[in-house]
């Protein structure tokens, strides 16, 4: 199979890196970037061909991911629908819920498979929790996901950019709608950098998620309670502590023992992902992040952005 990557920034770049070593299941053809200094630059890092033209690139491959700022999503996502390019989208799908069903829509029709690039669902730790908690009775989730301040983070929402990746794992975990939404946050430079939501889902679960780009240190945990168990889940570590009560041998008392997992992370999560892309095109399987997975996202995280930024 034919790929090629557009968009040659920090992701682009690692998206490239990755194709590479996915070698015996495809051929990188190419890149493309406006950035003509940029593009050059890293097609002589890893010897891969750069396209000076977008079009050129779309007529020498079968699929594509597109690593580009969102507001150039919907307009990229066209030209590959009109030129037959299955494609991965880097999240948020678009940057309006109307873009990313017109989209969707165009793609069903000219059979062109769209799949969104949420990296943390091929994370061996969600897919571990995911597990889990088949067998329990969610109560709560607490999500944290901070990071330190940096000047190029000036103009990023954080809901658009950090939130996003747990409004996806929530509803991986939970298996639920979300009925409710509460937002509060912190504008700064016109764009939220601190946001807490406060979600319910049908089934009555509820979930607090915080994400800010204010923290001193970064943060990327989990904490589940539910009927029987108590869940800290630390993705950066890669350890899930699991408490739960059992009966003491001898004094038949409860006692709380907490179990200690380390995850193995060994296989990069972004090396899981592309490798499921590829299948899905070449077995013709629905994406496991599909079109319309993107669109609930996408919908959830721009009603938050929006209720912070108008408060």
């Amino acid at each position: 199979m034919k790929i090629g990557v557009i968009g040659t920034g920090n992701m682009g770049e690692n998206h490239i890196r990755t194709y590479l070593s996915l070698h015996n299941h495809c051929e990188l053809v190419g890149i493309y970037d406006t950035d003509d200094l940029r593009r050059n630059e890293i097609a002589k890092k890893y010897h891969v061909k750069p396209f000076h033209s977008i079009d050129f690139l779309l007529q020498s491959v079968d699929a594509v991911s597109i690593a580009v700022p969102t507001e150039f999503h919907y307009d990229v996502g066209l030209l590959c629908i009109q030129h037959n390019v299955h494609m991965l989208m880097e999240k948020p799908i678009t940057s309006t819920v109307e873009q990313a069903k017109d989209l969707l829509k165009k793609a069903n029709k000219a059979g062109v498979k769209i799949q969104v690039g949420h990296i943390e669902l091929f994370n061996p730790l969600i897919q571990f929790l995911s597990k889990v908690l088949e067998n329990e009775k969610i109560l709560g989730l607490d999500h944290q996901r901070m990071s330190p301040y940096d000047d190029r983070l000036k103009n990023v929402d954080v809901v658009k950019d950090l939130m996003i990746h747990d409004l996806y794992i929530l509803n991986k975990l939970i298996n639920d709608s979300i009925l409710e939404i509460y937002a509060l946050g912190k504008v700064i430079n016109g764009t939220p950098k601190h946001a807490v939501a406060i979600t319910k889902s049908k089934q009555g679960v509820t979930a607090n998620l915080t994400a800010s780009f204010k923290s001193r240190k970064k943060i990327r945990n989990i904490r589940i309670l539910t009927e029987d168990a108590y869940i800290d889940a630390d993705i950066l570590n890669s350890t899930v502590k699991i408490t739960r009560f059992i009966i003491e041998d001898t004094s038949r008392m409860l006692v709380p023992v907490t179990e200690v997992i380390e995850i193995d992370n060994s296989i990069q999560p972004l090396y899981v992902q592309l490798l499921d892309f590829i299948n899905c095109i070449k077995f013709d399987k629905m994406p496991s992040v599909s079109g319309e997975d993107g669109i609930i996202t996408l919908s959830l995280t721009n009603k938050i952005s929006a209720s912070i930024s108008s408060s």
